[in-house]
């Protein structure tokens, strides 16, 4: 069953603004200001304003006097949507290829079978929050069976991620406002004025007498919130993405079929590309059904193609994956991510042979969910900071490590406690405990003293690790280190690590 993700930007203004003004100081209150006529009131204030008393709603001249330093901006409603636009095509480039614009402050998307790629629901939604906190974005991202649950949850629970499992839609949203149902704001207000404060409410109330003075709206946002109504995802376009589509007057859904037809698509898009130098990194298959629904399927390339045969066989690979219904009405390939792409000479007699490319068996790695990347060094004395993932095809890193004592074979991203027993301040540990079996150390080599990186954190500024390679009684050798010099507390806490395995 499709699942849907509806991200929630509480603070795109402020955040919009704070963006466009890097210069702008970290702790500046920013408050936005609407007005209508002679009337000006705060529409949105970052977390530094509502601290100090601004709230939405509050008369500019209020909030003024309340906080001097809050800096006031007029709002602009297009360049809000404008942003949440742009977040919106980044979005589709990086999560889904169905995702669309939920204004006036957020976003919903598709991720049927994306969340396998990225280990699980929860902690797919905790990296789209972490990966737009990184970009100074606030969010709230919720996951449920439908878009209207998954929007509501998203806007209602003061959680940074919220997971509806799936068959519990009910029970999450029937205490939840009436007004997170998409309705307009006059039937909300008229359903407050007869009583109603919650969904469960409204879904409890019998259709008729609601359809009669409301309308259809009340009970089809009903129908949509709890699935008895398909409300399918429009995904976004844009003039720059290269799409090519066929509509079907009879409905197809043999397996067939359909790959005949993706391969005819295949042969369009690289026309296309072809006409405007371009290779392609990243493609959507949309296939949308007689029912109203839309299944889609990604396949993406380490590098940019335009190879007929490539791309075709990614699809096909995957094509199994459709589940037809009662018929697909529409197919359409598009190009989401695509780059310049120079025509090559191939291998011949009066050229030296080309060295084996890999590149298709990294495409078939990731097109099955499995990452794919390369390790390459970085500039640092912390030993956890000196290597980063790169792309698989990525250029080369002319960087390299200098250090005159050897490094594990296997380091731990993150090191493990273990207890010891050393004489301080440089002898290396007698015996060491880690992960409940106890080490007696037969010969060990140390100290290397790292310094911290006071120049990135100040909370390094005297800090030091004291490594050992150590081995015990049977040839196993460890890197541990002691946090700390030994003799001052403010370098450490004097705890002992595992920090890596020798071979």
């Amino acid at each position: 069953m499709p699942r849907v993700v509806s991200i929630f930007f509480p603070d795109l203004p402020t955040d919009r603004i704070r963006r466009a003004d890097p210069a702008m100081p970290v702790d500046q209150a920013i408050a936005v200001i609407s007005k209508s006529g002679s009337k000006r009131w705060v529409s949105a204030a970052d977390p530094a304003a509502r601290n100090a008393g601004v709230h939405l709603g509050m008369p500019a001249a209020k909030a003024q006097a309340l906080f001097q330093g809050l800096r006031m901006i007029d709002a602009d409603a297009a360049a809000d949507a404008a942003a949440l636009e742009r977040i919106t095509m980044w979005a589709l480039s990086q999560y889904s290829p169905i995702v669309a614009v939920d204004p006036p402050d957020g976003i919903v998307m598709d991720t049927e079978g994306a969340d396998h790629l990225q280990g699980g629901e929860e902690r797919m939604l905790t990296s789209i929050a972490n990966r737009f906190r990184a970009k100074g974005l606030t969010t709230r991202v919720a996951i449920a069976d439908t878009w209207g649950a998954a929007h509501a949850c998203a806007r209602a629970i003061n959680r940074e991620t919220v997971v509806v499992r799936s068959g519990e839609t009910i029970r999450a949203v029937e205490r939840l406002p009436i007004s997170l149902l998409r309705l307009p704001e006059k039937i909300v207000s008229d359903l407050r004025t007869l009583g109603f404060r919650v969904i469960g409410e409204l879904s409890a109330t019998a259709r008729a007498p609601l359809a009669l003075r409301f309308g259809p709206e009340v009970g089809r946002r009903l129908d949509q919130m709890f699935g008895r109504v398909c409300e399918p995802i429009d995904p976004i376009r844009s003039p720059e993405l290269i799409e090519v589509s066929r509509a079907f007057a009879e409905p197809i859904g043999a397996a067939e079929t359909i790959n005949k037809y993706v391969g005819r698509l295949v042969v369009q898009l690289v026309a296309e590309l072809q006409r405007k130098g371009l290779g392609v990194r990243r493609t959507d298959l949309i296939v949308e059904k007689v029912d109203g629904t839309r299944q889609a399927i990604r396949a993406g390339t380490a590098k940019p193609v335009r190879d007929v045969a490539w791309l075709t066989k990614l699809f096909r690979d995957r094509t199994e994956k459709i589940e037809p219904g009662f018929g697909i009405e529409k197919l359409t390939l598009v190009a989401v991510m695509s780059e310049p792409l120079e025509e090559k000479q191939t291998a011949s007699s009066l050229v030296d042979d080309e060295d084996a490319d890999i590149t298709p068996l990294i495409d078939v790695f990731g097109n099955r969910g499995q990452r794919v990347y390369r390790v390459a060094p970085v500039a640092s004395d912390v030993p956890e900071r000196s290597v980063q993932r790169i792309a698989a095809v990525g250029e080369e890193v002319t960087e390299g490590w200098v250090h005159h004592w050897r490094r594990p074979v296997r380091l731990f991203a993150r090191p493990d406690p273990i207890e010891a027993i050393a004489l301080l301040p440089d002898h290396p540990p007698a015996i060491i405990t880690w992960r409940g079996k106890r080490h007696r150390v037969k010969r060990a080599d140390g100290p290397e003293r790292v310094f911290g990186e006071w120049w990135k954190r100040d909370s390094e500024f005297e800090a030091v690790r004291d490594y050992f390679v150590i081995e015990n009684e049977s040839g196993e050798r460890y890197w541990i280190f002691r946090s700390g010099d030994g003799i001052d507390p403010e370098t450490g806490s004097h705890k002992w690590f595992m920090h890596g395995i020798f071979g």
